[in-house]
């Protein structure tokens, strides 16, 4: 099997039978693991002959080891193992009631545990301050219990191998709408939710009149207030370019184009927004790699291989109809659900890789046509095997009064296509990422002790040794700049097919999204990457661009919207304290000593101190605090192997707590800079969850200071006075008078590698150095 060095670390990794620790299966032992599973179906449950079982196992592992198609990630890890939880993402209802709403919670606590990411509309809950008759109190409304919901996220690690992965969803019209818009503005606060809200038709009517529209309390149906739409709306793409969140779901289009609309109704969606789904419903899904289906590639006869797309269309269907009955569900309600309607989400990967090979740029007509040819084909043919599938096994147990029967068409899945994240299992095909365009065409691969190899993309290095232009010199100058734009010894036709994402304007990534949804039954997971430099209208644009189009939702990205630097709050220091040459802190206050002039007092020969260990995201971090006369003036850190990225920064960040210390600076200062930043994940319940290994150091040091202290509150001073530091972090997420906020001066890093910080795709988190992906 051709595999990528990528690929085979992946693999590895995550996937790879283990036991006691040790791998103890290839890739293609794990495939024909896969295979047999899914194909014993045929003989168990549907009758047929041990030769044609094997037959069909031997067709679905030569798909998969060809790379031709690949299932979800819990397909490929749990297939014939003792777990056998094959489905990717759950949506669960959240009923209006303590007991309904930690049922829930429990149901969560499962399906990450099995692997599977969950969504949840929050819809049905009461808002804040409604009245609780069996208590006498009142409710505390849908956002404080999502932050319940991302606390117990942050201490399940989904099956030992995935993150838990959560989707919150809010109508429009729930009177609570503005606190959810702006939970995540913060950017330390429900980190493990992406969330959407769920726009509704008579929104959009408001919007379009630039009329108010009626906030209505789900609790009893009564219209409790207005708001202006307009200003919901600016909200929403407000908080959007902050940080990416909220995503919008048109959630009375999703309704209207359900299939089984006659027997239920959708409320949410799965983590990434392309699966809308029914309480209880599941994700049974897999990708087509389009990157494979080219004939000739890139000469003037280049064209799509039908026959093959064909062949391979059907045999995925079969697959992931199987893949429902070899399910082992994490709950009863779940597989009740999925054998009623059968839904499977066949979609594809590897589409910016056809369209070089077709000489096509991504941002253009010939593009947009091409997506509709292509995916309109794999659409007709999974309707024509579902249909053949039917005439077999019989219809499935929803159909009657369905949007199919209306059509005429007997068919065994109540939805066939969906176009989904792929996550690793793109990195396990060699292949670009879903329907997105390359994030870039080259990258630096880290490997073991510290050294690193440049990597460019191989459909550009065969065009370019093709044309014998290729030399190592060349492929410096794409390793370092990323993309090919105005290089040097690149033809311009090149430069032209092999665009990169951020060459692309936000409305041709919506066009491809809604090219795309035009022949997808669910939805499409897409990120629509902007510019640092974009402004809250144009996120405004796309998202209205996406409802006139006919999209279902729409997720954007802002180029380091996630990462960018503090921006500067303070005031400036009085006219008397520049007088004296004392520079101002930004606060009012002086900098004590002469302005570059201040040196660490010299380290004394022997020190005192503390010792203790905390459990951080990254690993457990060993930390010394060293004392003169109680006085912090030393720490030590210590994470990791020696070597490793990760226990560099960490020894970097303890070397500049010390000088700081033996330089005079006030160790509640530092607390206050390193407490509470964010990294990508979490490691503990509540406000007493590490977040990061800066927050491990800063709460020890604090801890230090409380019990030096005697007080059960750490204060700072701040132009005199003493402010807790709740306050403060208030202060913080607040906006700025200027109309700015702080942001998280942490980029998202890689779990994984600790190296690089992840990439937004399909809207998901995907580190282009390591391999690691959050789908």
């Amino acid at each position: 099997m051709e595999l990528t060095a990528n690929a085979r670390t992946v693999l590895e990794a995550r996937y790879l039978r283990r036991e006691n620790g040790q791998i103890v299966e290839t890739p293609e032992e794990l495939f024909r693991r896969v295979a047999r599973n899914i194909a014993a179906v045929d003989g168990e449950v549907y009758g047929k002959d041990p030769g044609q079982v094997r037959e069909l196992e031997d067709r679905f592992y030569r798909f998969m080891t060809q790379r031709e198609f690949m299932p979800n990630s819990p397909t490929l890890m749990n297939a014939g193992l003792p777990l056998q939880q094959l489905s990717a993402c759950f949506v669960l209802p959240v009923e209006d009631s303590l007991e309904g709403i930690f049922e829930t919670l429990k149901a969560a606590a499962l399906i990450h545990q099995s692997g599977g990411g969950t969504g949840f509309a929050f819809s049905r809950l009461r808002p804040q301050g409604d009245p609780v008759r069996t208590s006498g109190g009142v409710a505390s409304g849908p956002v404080s219990f999502m932050k319940v919901f991302d606390a117990a996220t942050h201490s399940i690690k989904q099956g030992g191998k995935r993150r838990g992965a959560n989707m919150g969803i809010l109508r429009v019209d729930h009177p609570d709408i503005l606190q959810f818009i702006t939970c995540k503005a913060s950017g330390t606060e429900v980190t493990n939710f992406n969330i959407s809200v769920a726009i509704t038709d008579a929104f959009m009517d408001a919007l379009e009149r630039d009329d108010a529209y009626d906030l209505i309390n789900p609790r009893d149906g009564r219209v409790v207030g207005q708001l202006r739409a307009r200003e919901v709306w600016d909200l929403i793409a407000e908080n959007a370019w902050l940080n990416g969140d909220p995503g919008v779901i048109f959630i009375d289009r999703i309704n209207r184009e359900n299939p089984n609309r006659h027997a239920e109704v959708i409320e949410a969606t799965n983590p990434c927004g392309e699966q809308p789904l029914p309480p209880y419903g599941s994700c049974n899904l897999g990708s087509i790699n389009l990157a494979l289906f080219v004939r000739e590639p890139f000469t003037e006869r280049a064209q799509v291989d039908w026959e093959r797309l064909r062949e391979t269309t059907w045999l995925a269907v079969h697959f992931l109809d199987n893949v429902i009955d070899a399910n082992r569900y994490p709950l009863p309600q779940i597989r009740e659900k999925s054998l009623q309607d059968r839904r499977i989400g066949l979609g594809v990967m590897g589409w910016a890789d056809m369209l070089v090979q077709l000489g096509i740029p991504y941002d253009s007509e010939d593009a947009i046509a091409q997506a509709h040819e292509v995916m309109g084909f794999i659409e007709d043919e999974a309707i024509k095997a579902s249909v053949a599938l039917a005439e077999e096994r019989g219809v499935y147990p929803l159909w009657e009064g369905s949007m199919w029967e209306e059509r005429g068409l007997r068919v065994r899945n109540a939805t066939l296509t969906t176009i989904a994240p792929t996550g690793t299992i793109s990195i396990i095909a060699g292949a670009s990422s879903g329907i997105e365009p390359f994030f870039s065409l080259a990258f630096t691969r880290h490997v073991l002790d510290g050294k690193t190899l440049k990597e460019v993309n191989p459909l550009l290095v065969e065009v370019l040794q093709q044309r014998g232009l290729w030399t190592e010199e060349l492929a410096e100058r794409i390793a370092e700049q990323g993309s090919v734009e105005g290089l040097e010894g690149i033809p311009e036709d090149l430069q032209r097919i092999f665009i990169t994402a951020h060459q692309i304007t936000p409305e041709w990534h919506i066009r491809m999204q809604a090219a795309f949804q035009a022949h997808t039954h669910s939805a499409v997971s897409k990120t629509v990457n902007f510019p640092n430099s974009a402004t809250v209208e144009d996120v405004k644009e796309v998202y209205r661009l996406a409802w006139e189009l006919g999209c279902k939702g729409v997720t954007i990205y802002r180029d380091g919207s996630r990462q960018g630097q503090v921006l500067t709050v303070g005031t400036k220091g009085s006219a008397e304290s520049e007088k004296d040459g004392a520079a101002p802190d930004g606060v009012g206050r002086k900098v004590n000593g002469s302005w570059g002039q201040i040196r660490p007092i010299p380290r004394p020969a022997r020190l005192y101190g503390i010792t203790d260990a905390r459990q951080t995201p990254l690993g457990k971090l060993f930390l010394t605090l060293n004392l003169m006369d109680g006085h912090p003036i030393e720490l030590f850190a210590q994470i990791g192997k020696a070597g490793s990225d990760v226990t560099a920064f960490t020894e970097a960040i303890a070397r500049l707590v010390s000088l700081a210390l033996r330089s005079g600076i006030d160790p509640h200062e530092i607390v206050h800079q390193l407490e509470g930043i964010g990294g990508s994940r979490s490691v503990g319940f509540g406000p007493s969850r590490v977040r990061s290994v800066p927050d491990a150091i800063g709460r020890f040091i604090a801890d230090y200071l409380r019990e030096r202290e005697g007080r059960t509150q750490l204060s700072l001073p701040l132009e005199g006075e003493l402010v807790p530091v709740a306050a403060v972090a208030e202060q913080a997420s607040a906006p700025h008078p200027n109309g700015q906020r702080l942001a998280d001066p942490q980029a998202d890093l890689c779990p994984q590698c600790g190296v690089d910080a992840l990439v937004h795709e399909e809207g998901c988190l995907k580190c282009m150095s390591c391999g690691f992906s959050e789908c």
